[in-house]
Formats: C-alpha cells, sequence, structure tokens
C-alpha cells in the first residue's frame, strides 16, 4: 500500500504483526500500547518486539530514511526510550528450517518415500555448524504422517504440512485431513462440505468455548490455505465472516467471565447464522 505511489493512503492500522519483517515506506510510528495480549497474560511488549515494530519506520533505500518512533500515551514514552537505547542481543546461534526446494531435492534421492519418510531422513541427516539448528519440525511430521498416503504433489503436501493446524486439537486436525482429502479427490474444496447449517450461540460452558476456538481455528487453516490455492478454496470471504462472528461469540463469552475486551460492534441475531463442523464429517476420522 505504501510502496505504491499512486495509492492515496496515509495511515496504517496495524497490530504488532507490522514488525514480522514488512518493509514500507512508513515516516512514523505511534504506538497505541506497549503491552500485549500474549494468549496467558497482558504483558509488556519485549525490547526485540519494540525495536522490531519501531524498525518499520526509515527504511533503507526506502522514501524515509530517517524514521520517527512516539507513543499515544506519555506514560509509554520511558518505556520506549529505554527500549531503543538497550542493546540488541546477540543470537549466537539460528533455527533453519528445511524448505520445500531442500526436501524437493533430497526427495530425488529417495523417490520411494513418502513426505513423511523424507522428512524424518532430513533431520537425521542433515549436517550443520554449531551455529544452527534444526527448528522443530513435531507439527510437521504429524501432518505428514496424515496426508501421506493422498494422491497429492509432493508440493502440495509439503503445502498442507507448513499450514497453520494444530494437530493435537482433534476439530482443528479433522478439519485439515477433510480439507486434503477434498482437495485430492475434487481439487476444489467448498467450506459447506465439512459444514451444516446451523446458529452458534455464545458459549455456556468452558468446553463449548473451546470447542468454538477449534471452529475458528479450522476457518483460520481454510483461510490462509485460501491464499495458496485460491482456485481450489474459493470460499474465502464466507470462511473470514463466520470466523469474525466465532471471535465475537468467543469474547461475548469471556465478557461475561469478568474478562476485559476491547468493545466491538455486536452482530445482530440474524447474522449469527452460520455453519458448524458436522457431526458426520467428525466422526470418519
Amino acid at each position: 500500500m505504501f510502496n505504491d505511489a499512486s495509492s492515496n493512503s496515509d495511515v496504517l492500522v496495524a497490530s504488532d504483526a507490522i514488525g514480522m519483517g514488512l518493509n514500507l515506506n512508513i515516516s512514523r510510528i505511534i504506538f497505541s500500547t506497549l503491552q500485549k495480549f500474549d494468549g496467558v497474560e497482558v504483558r509488556d511488549l519485549t525490547v526485540p518486539e519494540i525495536k522490531q515494530i519501531a524498525g518499520r519506520a526509515g527504511r533503507y533505500k526506502s522514501n524515509f530514511p530517517i524514521g520517527e518512533v512516539t507513543c499515544l500515551n506519555a506514560d509509554d514514552l520511558p518505556l520506549l526510550h529505554s527500549s531503543l537505547d538497550y542493546p540488541s542481543p546477540v543470537l549466537e546461534r539460528a533455527g533453519v528450517f528445511p524448505n520445500f526446494d531442500l526436501l524437493y531435492m533430497y526427495s530425488r534421492l529417495h523417490p520411494k518415500h513418502g513426505i513423511h519418510k523424507i522428512l524424518e531422513h532430513f533431520m537425521d541427516n542433515a549436517k550443520l555448524s554449531e551455529h544452527y539448528f534444526i527448528a522443530n519440525c513435531d507439527e510437521l511430521l504429524k501432518v505428514a504422517a496424515i496426508i501421506d498416503t493422498l494422491p497429492l504433489s509432493l508440493h502440495d503436501k509439503y503445502l498442507f504440512c507448513i499450514s497453520p493446524v494444530e494437530m493435537d486439537d482433534d476439530i482443528s486436525s479433522q478439519g485439515l485431513t477433510q480439507f486434503a482429502t477434498n482437495y485430492s479427490n475434487n481439487g476444489l474444496v467448498r467450506l459447506r462440505e465439512i459444514f451444516t447449517p446451523g446458529t452458534l450461540k455464545v458459549p455456556t460452558s468452558h468446553t463449548a468455548l473451546k470447542e468454538l476456538e477449534s471452529i475458528h481455528k479450522v476457518l483460520d487453516l481454510y483461510v490462509w490455505l485460501s491464499y495458496r490455492l485460491e482456485e481450489s478454496f474459493p470460499d474465502r470471504e464466507l470462511a473470514s465472516s463466520q470466523k469474525a462472528i466465532c471471535s465475537m461469540l468467543i469474547e461475548e463469552f469471556l465478557e461475561g467471565q469478568g474478562w476485559q475486551r476491547p468493545r466491538t460492534k455486536r452482530l445482530t441475531q440474524k447474522s449469527r447464522s452460520i455453519s458448524l463442523i458436522s457431526q458426520e464429517t467428525r466422526q470418519k476420522f
């Protein structure tokens, strides 16, 4: 957006994800807060996180070689200043991840092996210097073990392996398995194939909350796949809207438990008519 000379956009509102390697023509970063909820507690941003986000302003060879950083709240300025002045930690080792090109070359040496065996062999035999280590690939291996028998290309199998799925979550893993199976059979995955019409309600128990969170993960997975296999996963808009509804229902439950959440516009009851993973689909796995 900011790299497009014809764009009329002057302001970008973003989460802390903006610090994850985006190179944009940004002259100023303004922190609305220096805290975040990390899934467990609300905490201060770490020094590396603050530096990564602040570093989006004033990129080398951009339109703004010198950037500016500030905060909405003056009380946050001391933490911002101390973090920017604090020396960056020295990384003694770096993790490397087996990308597709490496696995493809390795598969040429072992043409009869499936992706699960290829991953295992690669990690067992990879030789690295003392400055590197193989990143944790447990989730990749769990996915590979499930989809290895499907008639998919190595590239497609790798894509499913690196997708954002929690294989220890039953509903999430069932969703991925169904997506991969339908894709291998038909080359087309409609969201409604594993969802049945229904109306979601605000969870009334922690068990119901966990199920709703799992459904949210399945919808997020569909959206992720739709950006990489756009023609085969055409229901991105539907998945995104249902994911947003799940988020709002989860938020309502948490508010009822005493959690404080930013106020958002509530959807009408009519808008909450969405689909649930069918019992029939769950029983297949």
